[in-house]
């Protein structure tokens, strides 16, 4: 497997979905601000369960990917109905969970009762239906993890396009179909989930030749289940680290006034083709190198992983330099206001520095997380984001008025400081004891 082959696919899925998003608030912006509000809050608790589904396909996709590489296919398709069966299981009580609770969570955002109105139904209808999403999300895991990225990509496309479609009939209403409004688009993301699921369980069943039964979905084997949430436990806890992370700077960039909080947005919308292009390329090297470490294959993952390196701080330069050289306009796309056009474009020449950490970070974590060695990165990130970037971002950007150039410094020094952190690990080669299988024999195991 190459690296391109298998990461591009990625970044186009990656990509779609956060279009999609973009494409849902445009179309809800045309039955009110209110209504664009409403399912911006209730799609946070939404997302923030789609983290902790994570958990369970994140690490059934390092698992399989290890097992296929020591020759131990037999187990994958056991593997793989344990790994669907629990986040089903898991989807139905957190989906249940958030429709009865679904007053209460989103009374803590303290919404008005007409923005309270439009959220609930959504809620109820999106968060009940979260089984769905555990599911789909555990299948993907799976199917990418045997490398057949393009044909998720292909299926997340076909989804977007559903869903678009799906929403443009609820919410104008053509050929005398019904207006339902909010309620409407929980609707069409529903169905768009359910068809996608549909064909990627096909895909499952027909091109990686996996057939789930009701034994290999309910009856699950301890060991697997212990590895796949040995692994993907703490390598989802740096997920949740890094989006806590964001809402507390979100909350100090807040009290520098909604001009900073606007110059901030826009600019990491501009690059968020760079952080999903980095995030692409780390998933890709991470199926490649737990599938070589899987095998046995020690020293190739290690030269494999910091080849991927290499490759990745070349394309994240470029890019970069792009958005660099067009940085002016692509800011004046959002707004006029020259002085968040000036600040803007100081932050984004910042990225030279900013996005090679970033890429440097996530390249070297992924690698760790397929070798087996998640704890590591997991403490790695908790440690450096919470005793000191976090209260330096205060300290430099608020407190000693440095404002988003001191912030942005911090975030320099945050990604750098975690990706040298995990540099190290890789070179010491501690990885080389926590593979979570031998090839053609037991487990290992993860310590």
């Amino acid at each position: 497997m190459s690296l391109f082959a298998i990461s591009w696919p990625i970044f186009v899925e990656s990509a779609l979905q956060m279009l999609l998003r973009i494409s849902d608030t445009f179309m809800l912006s045309k039955v009110s601000d209110d209504a664009v509000a409403a399912v911006g809050v209730a799609t946070q608790l939404l997302l923030f369960a789609v983290l902790l589904f994570n958990v369970i396909s994140y690490g059934a996709s390092i698992v399989i990917s290890q097992y296929l590489g020591a020759g131990r296919d037999r187990e994958v398709a056991r593997l793989t109905g344990a790994s669907i069966g629990l986040n089903a299981l898991f989807g139905i009580v957190v989906g249940v969970s958030v429709a009865a609770f679904s007053g209460p969570l989103l009374g803590m955002f303290g919404l008005e009762p007409a923005l309270f109105q439009l959220a609930q139904p959504f809620l109820w209808i999106a968060g009940g239906a979260l089984v769905v999403q555990a599911v789909l999300s555990a299948v993907i895991a799976v199917i990418q993890a045997h490398g057949f990225t393009r044909s998720t990509m292909t299926v997340t496309l076909g989804m977007n396009v559903l869903n678009v479609c799906g929403n443009y009939l609820v919410i104008y209403g053509p050929f005398g179909f019904p207006k339902l409004g909010v309620p409407g688009v929980a609707i069409s993301t529903v169905v768009a989930q359910l068809i996608g699921l549909t064909v990627n369980l096909y895909v499952l069943r027909k091109r990686i030749g996996v057939r789930l039964d009701a034994a290999a979905l309910l009856r699950w084997k301890r060991e697997h289940v212990r590895r796949v949430i040995g692994v993907g436990f703490p390598s989802s806890i740096n997920n949740v680290s890094y989006s806590a992370s964001q809402l507390v700077t979100t909350g100090f960039i807040t009290a520098l006034g909604a001009s900073m909080l606007s110059t901030k947005i826009y600019t990491q919308n501009i690059t968020f083709l760079i952080i999903v292009l980095v995030a692409s390329i780390g998933r890709g090297g991470q199926l490649i190198v737990g599938r070589i470490v899987g095998a046995g294959e020690a020293e190739e993952a290690y030269r494999r992983a910091l080849r991927h390196l290499a490759v990745s701080m070349g394309l994240t330069l470029t890019a970069v330099a792009l958005v660099a050289l067009f940085r002016v306009p692509l800011l004046r796309l959002f707004t006029q206001d020259a002085s968040i056009v000036g600040l803007g474009a100081s932050l984004l020449l910042l990225g030279f520095l900013l996005e090679p950490g970033r890429n440097f970070n996530v390249v070297m974590e992924r690698s760790l997380h397929a070798a087996g060695d998640a704890r590591f990165t997991m403490f790695a990130a908790l440690t450096v984001t919470w005793l000191a970037s976090v209260p330096l971002t205060y300290l430099l950007g608020v407190h000693w008025g440095y404002g988003l150039y001191g912030m942005w410094i911090v975030f320099i020094f945050d990604e750098w400081a975690r990706g040298l952190l995990l540099y190290y690990r890789w070179r010491s080669r501690a990885w080389q004891g926590k593979s979570i299988v031998a090839r053609g024999g037991a487990a290992v195991g993860h310590r």
